[in-house]
């Protein structure tokens, strides 16, 4: 059994869609991120950044004691280690995924996250940063676009953690970019979206925004 502390962010999502698709059993824990209660002592002491999403993982494969992981990019790679699926078939597959993994974690999430600040949620419209990350939004998305020409997911025919990674954060409406200039990547989330294990957490991120 895992314990997946989330709320219904991209970054939540990822984790959630990876449990979907491995059929791993969880129980989701909201964090309210709106009511601060990402700063709640008990999820600091498993997520000590303060950032959602976590997990408790009652089931490790060494059947010791209950491990604890924080960070998105961490959790998915955990997930794959621990269930041997999504990771890359081989060592050379294995190395792409990271690359990919990493270019989301450091690059794709935290200029799209400003992008919907500074769009979004500023308190002032700030001109320059406005379109410093739309502009950035549309190179991301360029280079994504050109990775996915002739593949069927971002590494190659294997659908892996480093799409589970980058899907949530595509985002085009929201991010003022036209989906149509970016063909590959345009199909590619058409794919992932009809998943039904992402249908699945997409659907059930929902519910948990729902109640709160």
């Amino acid at each position: 059994m895992i314990d997946l502390h989330y709320w219904p962010t991209p970054n939540g999502h990822k984790v959630l869609i990876f449990l979907e698709e491995a059929g791993l059993e969880h129980t989701i824990h909201p964090v309210n991120i709106g009511n601060g209660e990402q700063f709640r002592p008990e999820f600091l002491a498993i997520s000590p950044n303060n950032r959602m999403p976590a997990i408790v993982d009652h089931a490790p494969r060494d059947e010791g004691a209950p491990i604890s992981v924080f960070e998105s990019g961490a959790i998915l790679l955990y997930l794959a280690h621990k269930t041997g699926e999504f990771g890359g078939r081989d060592p050379r597959a294995h190395i792409d995924v990271l690359q990919w993994l990493m270019w989301q974690v450091g690059g794709l999430g935290p200029m799209l996250g400003q992008n919907h600040h500074f769009t979004r949620y500023a308190p002032e419209k700030v001109p320059y940063a406005i379109d410093r990350y739309l502009s950035e939004t549309a190179r991301l998305y360029g280079v994504l676009d050109r990775q996915l020409a002739g593949r069927s997911f971002v590494t190659g025919e294997d659908y892996t953690v480093a799409d589970m990674a980058c899907f949530p954060w595509i985002l085009p409406e929201a991010q003022g970019q036209d989906i149509a200039q970016f063909p590959n990547l345009a199909r590619w989330h058409a794919d992932i979206a009809a998943r039904p294990a992402v249908i699945r957490a997409l659907a059930r991120g929902k519910a948990v925004a729902e109640r709160a």
